[in-house]
C-alpha cells in the first residue's frame, strides 16, 4: 500500500472557492476514478490557504494507472482549467509504511 499526499497551495481567500468548484464539478470524479480518499482537509496553522489530499493505493501501478484515466477525462481537464487561476503551487509525495 502507497499513500499520496497531495498539498495544494491557493491564492489568499482562495480555498472556499476552489472547495465549492471542486465539489459541485470534480470530487465524484475524481473519487470515481482515484479510488480511495482517505481525507480532505485544510491547516489550522503553519502555511494556510492550503488544501491538502491524502489518497491510498494498493501499489504504484495502480496509482499511476488510475492517474492517467483521470488525466484523460475531459471533464476533469474543464475543472482544472476553472481553478487555475487559484493555484501557486502543488506538491505531491508518495509515502509508504515505515
Amino acid at each position: 500500500m502507497i499513500h499520496e499526499l497531495r498539498t495544494y497551495t491557493l491564492v489568499p481567500g482562495g480555498t472556499r472557492e476552489y472547495l465549492r468548484i471542486y465539489n459541485e464539478t470534480a470530487r465524484a470524479l475524481q473519487t470515481r476514478m482515484l479510488g480511495n480518499l482517505v481525507t480532505l482537509m485544510t491547516p489550522e496553522s503553519g502555511d494556510l490557504n492550503q488544501l491538502v489530499f491524502l489518497w491510498a493505493y494498493d501499489s504504484h501501478e495502480e496509482r499511476a494507472r488510475r492517474r492517467a484515466q483521470l488525466m484523460a477525462d475531459a471533464s476533469f481537464t474543464e475543472f482544472r482549467k476553472s481553478v487555475r487561476h487559484l493555484l501557486v503551487r502543488q506538491d505531491s509525495r508518495l509515502l509508504t509504511a515505515a
